[in-house]
């Protein structure tokens, strides 16, 4: 005789409990961010050891020693029988010996100073190290005495949490979607500065997810292109402040990564060495030239001074990314930069720190593992800093040119 079974109740999340789940990521992000910046609830900037500012500056420690008993420049302070140097101190060290690659510095003398050069690092795809690579490279940049304005157009708010601001405390006006929504023509009272000197910040919260619709419904009322509202927002007065300005951009082809990519002299494509990423590094690269070629329909037809694949992530134990560099070095040739950067325990320790490898202490960056992350990253800045230096260049002839 067979009995009935009584039936399951039908299993189900509500509303609420995702509401209750998103309570505890939240709580979960505040303690960890705090814990990471104790004990100021602040994010500090690191400090460098005289080896380490001589090494920035491009000197010995020797004269470096000698320059700072003449006087003029920041002293530093004594500490555990070493000299110790805010980050502000050695960016006043670095701009007297490096002073010649800044901005004004690398053109004639009675030339007009150009404009800051703008770099979009974007990929379609996530989890290639997009947020880390702009993070990074604005600090290497201005510890080689450059000021750098960095945008970010990712609702995720990654790079905003890098820079040490919480997306969450940001009201449209911090953002890039008061531009967006034509609330605004220019970035300018968005500009916030950041724990870390000579960068500044636009931020991102969730809420600039919004720009996805304000943007084709100004579009439609006609005589407004899309694509050029962030580039108009960069105004003469925000491009004459800053040496750089850097774009992070969400894994998607949307209406702020297409503002990005017009936006930009130069383009960097963080490029990790699988097999689905170069993979989908094909797809970037239709529609990322179909997208030029739409622009050139309109009249607007967009060239780039530079554009660069980046390898990224690479396991140097993974056999099998070495075939794909391969892939990559023969389908990008010229436009991979001759640089990897590594995957080391060091660079994630960071990223769950909500820093770079340029955050790390002095007694970590003595460390094998950080010193491998950090060399890369400063190749890489030298190699960026180069392109810079010839993109100022170019402004200041083209100018000539044109008188």
């Amino acid at each position: 005789m067979s009995t009935k079974q009584t039936p399951s109740p039908r299993p189900s999340v509500t509303i609420a409990d995702l509401a209750a789940m998103r309570t505890n990521a939240r709580a979960v992000v505040t303690v960890n961010r705090a814990a990471s910046s104790a004990p100021s609830a602040q994010k500090l900037p690191p400090e460098f050891n005289s080896a380490q500012v001589a090494e920035l500056c491009g000197i010995d420690r020797n004269k470096l020693e000698h320059r700072r008993r003449k006087g003029g420049l920041p002293d530093g302070r004594e500490e555990s029988r070493r000299r110790m140097f805010t980050l502000k101190e050695a960016q006043i060290w670095v701009n007297e010996y490096r002073g010649s690659k800044t901005k004004r510095g690398c053109v004639p003398k009675g030339s007009a100073a150009p404009k800051a050069a703008v770099i979009t690092v974007g990929n379609f795809k996530g989890g290639v190290s997009k947020t880390t690579t702009v993070a990074t490279l604005a600090q290497g940049l201005s510890l080689r005495g450059h000021k750098v304005l960095v945008i970010d157009t990712d609702p995720q708010g990654s790079l905003t949490s890098l820079m040490g601001v919480a997306p969450e405390t940001l009201e449209d006006e911090d953002t890039i979607l008061s531009l967006a929504a034509g609330d605004t023509a220019t970035l300018a009272d968005a500009i916030r500065p950041t724990y870390w000197a000579n960068i500044h910040l636009i931020g991102s919260a969730p809420r600039i997810s919004g720009a996805q619709f304000h943007l084709p419904s100004r579009a439609q009322k006609g005589g407004f292109l899309f694509w050029s509202a962030l580039s108009n927002g960069l105004d003469a007065d925000i491009r004459d402040l800053y040496d750089v300005i850097i774009i992070d951009t969400p894994p998607a082809l949307d209406y702020l990564t297409i503002n990005a990519f017009y936006a930009a002299d130069i383009l960097l494509v963080p490029l990790p060495p699988s097999a689905m990423d170069f993979v989908s590094s094909t797809q970037f690269w239709d529609l990322f030239v179909e997208l030029n070629e739409e622009f050139a329909e309109y009249g607007m037809a967009k060239e780039y001074c530079f554009v660069n694949v980046l390898l990224s992530r690479v396991d140097v134990n993974d056999s099998a990314s070495a075939l794909v560099r391969e892939w990559i070095s023969e389908s990008y040739g010229k436009h991979v930069l001759p640089v990897e950067i590594p995957s080391t325990a060091a660079a994630k320790t960071a990223a769950a720190e909500f820093g770079t490898v340029y955050d790390a202490t002095v007694a970590q960056q003595s460390a094998r593992t950080y010193r491998r992350a950090y060399e890369a990253y400063e190749r890489l800045v030298e190699i960026i800093e180069d392109q810079l230096i010839r993109v100022w260049q170019s402004q200041v002839a083209d100018k000539g040119e044109s008188l």
